[in-house]
Protein backbone atom coordinates (compact mmCIF):
# COMPACT_ATOMS: atom_id res chain seq x y z
CA UNK A 1 0.00 0.00 0.00
CA UNK A 2 1.05 3.24 -1.03
CA UNK A 3 0.50 4.83 2.95
CA UNK A 4 -1.53 4.51 5.90
CA UNK A 5 -1.81 7.15 7.98
CA UNK A 6 -4.22 5.33 10.06
CA UNK A 7 -2.15 2.81 10.87
CA UNK A 8 -0.57 4.73 13.95
CA UNK A 9 -4.01 5.63 15.04
CA UNK A 10 -4.16 2.67 17.24
CA UNK A 11 -7.44 1.76 19.15
CA UNK A 12 -7.69 5.31 19.88
CA UNK A 13 -8.89 4.80 23.83
CA UNK A 14 -6.85 1.16 24.24
CA UNK A 15 -4.65 0.99 27.35
CA UNK A 16 -5.57 4.32 29.37
CA UNK A 17 -2.40 5.31 31.12
CA UNK A 18 -2.66 5.78 35.00
CA UNK A 19 -2.52 9.52 35.03
CA UNK A 20 -5.12 9.68 32.52
CA UNK A 21 -7.82 7.20 34.54
CA UNK A 22 -7.04 9.52 36.84
CA UNK A 23 -7.94 12.60 35.09
CA UNK A 24 -10.78 11.82 33.24
CA UNK A 25 -12.66 10.45 37.07
CA UNK A 26 -11.81 13.92 38.29
CA UNK A 27 -13.26 15.59 35.59
CA UNK A 28 -16.25 12.59 35.31
CA UNK A 29 -18.06 13.69 38.24
CA UNK A 30 -18.93 17.06 36.25
CA UNK A 31 -20.20 18.50 33.64
CA UNK A 32 -18.04 19.11 30.39
CA UNK A 33 -16.17 21.79 32.24
CA UNK A 34 -15.99 25.37 30.96
CA UNK A 35 -12.44 25.20 29.29
CA UNK A 36 -9.26 27.47 29.89
CA UNK A 37 -9.50 31.09 29.39
CA UNK A 38 -11.46 32.68 26.75
CA UNK A 39 -12.35 33.36 23.00
CA UNK A 40 -10.83 35.57 21.07
CA UNK A 41 -12.23 39.04 20.43
CA UNK A 42 -9.88 39.85 17.38
CA UNK A 43 -6.88 38.59 16.03
CA UNK A 44 -3.43 40.16 16.00
CA UNK A 45 -0.22 39.85 14.45
CA UNK A 46 0.82 36.63 13.22
CA UNK A 47 3.31 35.10 15.56
CA UNK A 48 5.61 33.26 13.17
CA UNK A 49 5.45 29.89 13.97
CA UNK A 50 2.57 27.54 15.47
CA UNK A 51 3.10 24.32 17.10
CA UNK A 52 0.15 21.41 16.33
CA UNK A 53 -0.81 18.13 17.65
CA UNK A 54 -2.23 15.73 15.44
CA UNK A 55 -3.45 12.32 14.30
CA UNK A 56 -0.77 10.92 11.82
CA UNK A 57 -1.85 11.99 8.10
CA UNK A 58 -3.60 15.30 9.38
CA UNK A 59 -0.39 17.63 9.13
CA UNK A 60 1.45 16.75 5.80
CA UNK A 61 4.34 19.06 4.65
CA UNK A 62 5.57 17.34 1.25
CA UNK A 63 8.42 16.00 3.09
CA UNK A 64 7.19 12.29 2.47
CA UNK A 65 5.52 12.78 -0.69
CA UNK A 66 6.19 15.78 -2.35
CA UNK A 67 2.59 15.45 -3.89
CA UNK A 68 0.99 15.32 -0.47
CA UNK A 69 1.58 19.11 0.71
CA UNK A 70 -1.50 20.90 2.26
CA UNK A 71 0.95 23.05 5.16
CA UNK A 72 3.35 24.92 2.61
CA UNK A 73 0.41 26.99 1.57
CA UNK A 74 -0.33 27.83 4.96
CA UNK A 75 3.51 28.77 5.62
CA UNK A 76 3.89 30.89 2.49
CA UNK A 77 0.51 32.82 2.81
CA UNK A 78 0.62 33.59 6.57
CA UNK A 79 3.86 33.69 7.61
CA UNK A 80 3.61 31.04 10.06
CA UNK A 81 5.81 28.36 10.33
CA UNK A 82 3.94 24.58 10.94
CA UNK A 83 6.03 22.51 13.86
CA UNK A 84 4.24 19.05 14.24
CA UNK A 85 4.07 16.02 16.34
CA UNK A 86 1.85 13.13 15.80
CA UNK A 87 0.18 10.82 18.41
CA UNK A 88 -0.97 7.65 18.17
CA UNK A 89 -4.38 7.01 20.64
CA UNK A 90 -6.66 9.65 22.18
CA UNK A 91 -5.33 9.32 25.70
CA UNK A 92 -1.54 10.58 24.34
CA UNK A 93 -2.78 13.12 23.30
CA UNK A 94 -4.29 14.30 26.27
CA UNK A 95 -1.49 13.79 28.16
CA UNK A 96 0.43 15.75 26.08
CA UNK A 97 -1.96 18.53 25.98
CA UNK A 98 -1.33 19.19 29.52
CA UNK A 99 2.02 20.22 28.70
CA UNK A 100 1.46 23.69 27.41
CA UNK A 101 3.64 22.84 24.60
CA UNK A 102 0.91 22.65 21.58
CA UNK A 103 -0.79 25.80 20.11
CA UNK A 104 -3.49 23.29 18.57
CA UNK A 105 -4.32 19.78 18.76
CA UNK A 106 -6.95 17.64 16.17
CA UNK A 107 -9.07 15.26 18.69
CA UNK A 108 -11.52 12.90 18.66
CA UNK A 109 -14.80 12.77 20.60
CA UNK A 110 -13.62 10.60 22.71
CA UNK A 111 -10.59 13.60 23.90
CA UNK A 112 -12.28 16.49 23.53
CA UNK A 113 -15.09 16.96 26.40
CA UNK A 114 -11.48 15.44 28.80
CA UNK A 115 -9.56 18.33 27.47
CA UNK A 116 -12.58 20.98 28.16
CA UNK A 117 -13.07 19.53 31.32
CA UNK A 118 -9.45 19.90 32.23
CA UNK A 119 -9.22 23.53 30.96
CA UNK A 120 -6.55 22.48 28.69
CA UNK A 121 -8.61 23.80 25.47
CA UNK A 122 -9.98 27.36 25.01
CA UNK A 123 -13.82 28.39 23.00
CA UNK A 124 -13.49 29.53 19.47
CA UNK A 125 -14.92 32.32 18.31
CA UNK A 126 -16.10 31.37 14.99
CA UNK A 127 -16.31 34.93 13.71
CA UNK A 128 -12.68 35.20 13.36
CA UNK A 129 -12.85 31.83 11.47
CA UNK A 130 -14.05 32.77 7.77
CA UNK A 131 -13.94 29.43 6.87
CA UNK A 132 -16.57 27.75 9.27
CA UNK A 133 -19.15 28.74 7.52
CA UNK A 134 -18.80 26.26 4.72
CA UNK A 135 -18.67 23.21 7.55
CA UNK A 136 -21.72 21.09 7.47
CA UNK A 137 -24.06 22.27 9.73
CA UNK A 138 -24.97 18.94 11.36
CA UNK A 139 -21.31 18.76 12.83
CA UNK A 140 -21.06 21.91 14.45
CA UNK A 141 -22.07 22.89 18.02
CA UNK A 142 -22.64 19.00 18.93
CA UNK A 143 -22.09 17.80 22.36
CA UNK A 144 -18.41 16.56 21.52
CA UNK A 145 -17.56 20.32 20.30
CA UNK A 146 -19.35 22.90 22.48
CA UNK A 147 -19.87 22.99 25.75
CA UNK A 148 -23.76 25.49 27.03
CA UNK A 149 -23.72 27.44 23.89
CA UNK A 150 -20.03 27.45 22.96
CA UNK A 151 -17.65 26.15 20.43
CA UNK A 152 -14.50 24.81 21.36
CA UNK A 153 -13.28 24.15 18.04
CA UNK A 154 -13.48 23.54 14.27
CA UNK A 155 -15.19 20.07 12.69
CA UNK A 156 -12.26 17.92 10.53
CA UNK A 157 -13.40 15.01 8.75
CA UNK A 158 -16.09 12.32 10.13
CA UNK A 159 -16.66 9.14 9.39
CA UNK A 160 -19.08 5.91 10.62
CA UNK A 161 -17.98 2.68 11.96
CA UNK A 162 -19.58 0.22 9.53
CA UNK A 163 -20.46 -3.19 9.48
CA UNK A 164 -18.27 -5.21 7.00
CA UNK A 165 -18.89 -8.72 6.01
CA UNK A 166 -17.29 -11.44 3.56
CA UNK A 167 -19.79 -11.96 0.78
CA UNK A 168 -18.83 -15.15 -0.08
CA UNK A 169 -19.44 -16.77 3.54
CA UNK A 170 -22.34 -14.22 4.93
CA UNK A 171 -24.38 -14.68 1.52
CA UNK A 172 -27.47 -13.31 2.70
CA UNK A 173 -26.28 -9.04 2.83
CA UNK A 174 -27.38 -8.26 6.69
CA UNK A 175 -29.48 -5.46 7.13
CA UNK A 176 -28.94 -5.38 11.24
CA UNK A 177 -25.83 -5.65 13.40
CA UNK A 178 -27.25 -8.95 15.02
CA UNK A 179 -24.95 -10.79 12.86
CA UNK A 180 -22.49 -9.78 15.81
CA UNK A 181 -24.33 -10.08 18.71
CA UNK A 182 -27.62 -12.22 18.79
CA UNK A 183 -26.75 -14.12 15.74
CA UNK A 184 -22.63 -14.91 16.14
CA UNK A 185 -22.56 -17.78 17.17
CA UNK A 186 -23.10 -18.27 13.39
CA UNK A 187 -19.72 -17.13 12.66
CA UNK A 188 -18.51 -17.67 15.79
CA UNK A 189 -14.76 -17.51 15.45
CA UNK A 190 -14.45 -15.28 12.27
CA UNK A 191 -16.33 -12.19 14.22
CA UNK A 192 -14.21 -9.16 14.60
CA UNK A 193 -14.76 -5.83 16.91
CA UNK A 194 -12.99 -2.98 17.65
CA UNK A 195 -10.75 -2.63 20.31
CA UNK A 196 -11.44 0.34 22.52
CA UNK A 197 -13.67 1.07 25.72
CA UNK A 198 -15.52 3.01 22.98
CA UNK A 199 -16.36 0.12 22.01
CA UNK A 200 -19.64 -0.29 24.45
CA UNK A 201 -21.25 1.78 23.18
CA UNK A 202 -21.67 -0.31 19.95
CA UNK A 203 -23.53 -2.41 21.93
CA UNK A 204 -25.82 0.27 23.22
CA UNK A 205 -26.62 1.73 19.73
CA UNK A 206 -27.78 -2.07 19.33
CA UNK A 207 -30.00 -1.94 22.30
CA UNK A 208 -31.36 1.04 21.81
CA UNK A 209 -33.22 -0.80 19.02
CA UNK A 210 -33.86 -4.46 20.03
CA UNK A 211 -34.17 -3.55 23.93
CA UNK A 212 -36.35 -0.40 24.22
CA UNK A 213 -37.56 -1.50 28.17
CA UNK A 214 -33.92 -0.24 29.04
CA UNK A 215 -34.29 3.19 27.94
CA UNK A 216 -31.13 3.94 26.23
CA UNK A 217 -31.48 7.60 24.26
CA UNK A 218 -27.75 8.38 24.27
CA UNK A 219 -25.33 5.38 23.80
CA UNK A 220 -22.48 7.61 25.63
CA UNK A 221 -24.71 8.25 28.47
CA UNK A 222 -24.99 5.26 29.89
CA UNK A 223 -26.82 4.82 33.99
CA UNK A 224 -25.51 1.43 35.66
CA UNK A 225 -28.43 -0.83 34.40
CA UNK A 226 -27.91 0.08 30.73
CA UNK A 227 -24.45 0.05 30.96
CA UNK A 228 -24.83 -3.04 32.73
CA UNK A 229 -26.73 -4.22 29.73
CA UNK A 230 -23.68 -3.17 27.16
CA UNK A 231 -21.25 -5.00 28.90
CA UNK A 232 -23.01 -8.40 29.00
CA UNK A 233 -24.70 -8.18 25.13
CA UNK A 234 -20.57 -7.73 25.08
CA UNK A 235 -19.54 -10.94 27.25
CA UNK A 236 -22.14 -12.64 24.93
CA UNK A 237 -20.49 -11.46 21.99
CA UNK A 238 -16.96 -12.24 23.37
CA UNK A 239 -16.95 -16.31 22.94
CA UNK A 240 -17.65 -15.55 19.36
CA UNK A 241 -15.04 -12.89 18.58
CA UNK A 242 -11.71 -14.34 16.85
CA UNK A 243 -9.66 -11.13 16.73
CA UNK A 244 -10.43 -7.56 18.20
CA UNK A 245 -8.70 -5.29 15.98
CA UNK A 246 -7.15 -1.71 16.31
CA UNK A 247 -4.62 -1.51 13.46
CA UNK A 248 -6.63 -1.26 9.87
CA UNK A 249 -4.03 -3.21 8.23
CA UNK A 250 -5.04 -5.97 10.59
CA UNK A 251 -8.13 -6.38 9.63
CA UNK A 252 -7.62 -5.92 6.18
CA UNK A 253 -5.48 -9.43 6.44
CA UNK A 254 -7.99 -10.88 8.42
CA UNK A 255 -10.56 -10.45 5.77
CA UNK A 256 -8.07 -11.11 2.96
CA UNK A 257 -7.32 -14.70 4.84
CA UNK A 258 -10.58 -15.52 6.02
CA UNK A 259 -9.90 -15.19 9.61
CA UNK A 260 -12.88 -12.31 9.78
CA UNK A 261 -15.76 -12.80 7.78
CA UNK A 262 -18.15 -10.11 9.66
CA UNK A 263 -17.59 -7.14 12.08
CA UNK A 264 -16.99 -3.42 12.47
CA UNK A 265 -14.96 -1.52 10.31
CA UNK A 266 -14.23 1.57 8.14
CA UNK A 267 -14.91 2.70 4.74
CA UNK A 268 -11.47 3.30 3.76
CA UNK A 269 -10.60 0.01 4.54
CA UNK A 270 -13.22 -1.38 2.42
CA UNK A 271 -12.00 1.17 -0.49
CA UNK A 272 -8.49 -0.75 0.19
CA UNK A 273 -10.21 -4.33 -0.13
CA UNK A 274 -12.48 -3.49 -2.77
CA UNK A 275 -9.45 -2.11 -4.59
CA UNK A 276 -7.34 -5.44 -4.11
CA UNK A 277 -10.66 -8.15 -5.33
CA UNK A 278 -11.78 -9.16 -1.89
CA UNK A 279 -14.95 -10.29 -1.59
CA UNK A 280 -16.01 -7.77 1.08
CA UNK A 281 -19.00 -5.26 1.09
CA UNK A 282 -20.03 -2.76 3.78
CA UNK A 283 -23.44 -1.37 5.30
CA UNK A 284 -24.46 1.02 7.65
CA UNK A 285 -27.30 -1.37 9.57
CA UNK A 286 -30.70 -0.29 10.45
CA UNK A 287 -29.98 0.39 14.24
CA UNK A 288 -27.13 3.10 13.10
CA UNK A 289 -23.71 2.92 13.85
CA UNK A 290 -21.04 5.07 16.28
CA UNK A 291 -18.36 6.95 14.89
CA UNK A 292 -16.29 9.93 14.66
CA UNK A 293 -16.05 13.51 14.29
CA UNK A 294 -12.22 15.12 14.51
CA UNK A 295 -12.14 18.85 16.74
CA UNK A 296 -9.01 21.05 15.88
CA UNK A 297 -8.90 22.85 19.23
CA UNK A 298 -6.66 25.96 20.51
CA UNK A 299 -5.08 25.40 23.74
CA UNK A 300 -5.79 28.18 26.40
CA UNK A 301 -2.46 28.54 26.88
CA UNK A 302 -1.34 28.64 23.63
CA UNK A 303 1.91 31.02 22.82
CA UNK A 304 0.85 31.45 19.57
CA UNK A 305 -2.92 32.15 19.54
CA UNK A 306 -3.00 34.05 15.69
CA UNK A 307 -1.42 31.53 14.37
CA UNK A 308 -3.78 29.28 15.47
CA UNK A 309 -6.60 30.47 14.48
CA UNK A 310 -4.65 31.14 11.01
CA UNK A 311 -4.31 27.34 10.96
CA UNK A 312 -8.17 26.51 12.15
CA UNK A 313 -9.13 28.54 8.71
CA UNK A 314 -7.17 27.25 6.80
CA UNK A 315 -7.59 23.27 7.24
CA UNK A 316 -10.98 24.24 7.06
CA UNK A 317 -11.22 25.94 3.87
CA UNK A 318 -12.00 23.31 0.67
CA UNK A 319 -8.71 22.27 -0.79
CA UNK A 320 -6.76 21.98 2.46
CA UNK A 321 -9.91 19.77 4.28
CA UNK A 322 -10.25 17.77 0.93
CA UNK A 323 -6.51 17.07 0.90
CA UNK A 324 -6.43 16.09 4.48
CA UNK A 325 -9.43 14.27 4.39
CA UNK A 326 -9.05 12.77 1.43
CA UNK A 327 -5.32 11.72 3.00
CA UNK A 328 -6.72 10.08 5.92
CA UNK A 329 -9.43 8.43 4.45
CA UNK A 330 -12.87 9.89 5.74
CA UNK A 331 -15.25 12.60 4.68
CA UNK A 332 -14.61 16.11 4.61
CA UNK A 333 -16.31 18.80 6.52
CA UNK A 334 -16.44 21.73 4.53
CA UNK A 335 -19.06 21.20 1.82
CA UNK A 336 -17.49 22.38 -0.95
CA UNK A 337 -14.37 20.09 -0.47
CA UNK A 338 -15.79 18.18 -2.72
CA UNK A 339 -15.28 19.88 -5.64
CA UNK A 340 -11.41 18.84 -5.22
CA UNK A 341 -12.29 15.10 -4.19
CA UNK A 342 -13.55 12.29 -6.51
CA UNK A 343 -14.80 10.18 -3.84
CA UNK A 344 -17.20 12.22 -1.49
CA UNK A 345 -19.82 9.69 -2.61
CA UNK A 346 -17.87 6.57 -0.89
CA UNK A 347 -17.98 8.43 2.23
CA UNK A 348 -21.28 9.94 1.66
CA UNK A 349 -20.12 12.97 2.34
CA UNK A 350 -22.86 15.88 3.20
CA UNK A 351 -25.17 13.47 3.17
CA UNK A 352 -27.16 14.55 6.67
CA UNK A 353 -29.88 11.58 6.29
CA UNK A 354 -27.00 9.76 6.55
CA UNK A 355 -25.12 11.45 9.22
CA UNK A 356 -27.76 11.35 11.08
CA UNK A 357 -27.68 7.79 11.91
CA UNK A 358 -23.73 8.00 13.16
CA UNK A 359 -23.87 8.44 16.62
CA UNK A 360 -20.14 9.99 17.12
CA UNK A 361 -17.72 9.62 19.91
CA UNK A 362 -17.88 11.17 22.46
CA UNK A 363 -16.37 10.99 26.02
CA UNK A 364 -19.05 9.48 28.51
CA UNK A 365 -19.09 11.19 31.94
CA UNK A 366 -21.27 11.34 35.56
CA UNK A 367 -23.45 13.90 34.08
CA UNK A 368 -25.69 12.21 31.44
CA UNK A 369 -24.86 13.51 28.00
CA UNK A 370 -28.16 13.04 26.99
CA UNK A 371 -29.51 15.88 29.47
CA UNK A 372 -30.81 13.40 32.15
CA UNK A 373 -30.35 15.20 35.81
CA UNK A 374 -32.02 12.46 38.03
CA UNK A 375 -30.17 9.74 37.45
CA UNK A 376 -25.90 9.01 37.76
CA UNK A 377 -24.20 8.13 34.49
CA UNK A 378 -21.21 5.81 34.13
CA UNK A 379 -17.56 7.28 33.44
CA UNK A 380 -15.10 6.81 31.07
CA UNK A 381 -12.68 5.10 33.73
CA UNK A 382 -15.67 2.72 34.75
CA UNK A 383 -15.84 1.87 30.78
CA UNK A 384 -12.10 1.15 30.82
CA UNK A 385 -12.01 -0.87 33.57
CA UNK A 386 -15.37 -3.18 32.11
CA UNK A 387 -13.11 -3.03 28.69
CA UNK A 388 -11.03 -5.17 30.60
CA UNK A 389 -13.51 -7.80 31.76
CA UNK A 390 -15.11 -7.80 28.54
CA UNK A 391 -12.06 -8.97 26.72
CA UNK A 392 -10.78 -11.57 29.50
Amino acid sequence: MKRNPLTARRGATVGLAIASIAVLTACGTQSGGTGGGEAAEELGEMEGQVSILAWPGYVEDGSNDPAVDWVSSFEEETGCEVESKTYGTSDEAVNLMKSGDYDVVAASGDATLRLIAAGDVAPVNTDLIPNYDGIYDFLKDKEWNSVDGESYGVPHGYGANLLMYNTEVVTEAPTSWDVVFDRASEFSGKVTAYDSPIYIADAAVYLMAHQPELGIENPYALDEEQFQAAVDLLKEQRQHVGEYWSDYLKEIQAFQTGDSVVGTTWQVIQNVLESEGASTAVVLPEEGATGWSDTWMISSDAANPNCAYAWLNHIASPEANAAATSYFGEAPSNDAACEFREDCEAYHAGDADYASQIWYWTTPIAECVDGRTDVECVDYAAWTEAWQEIKG
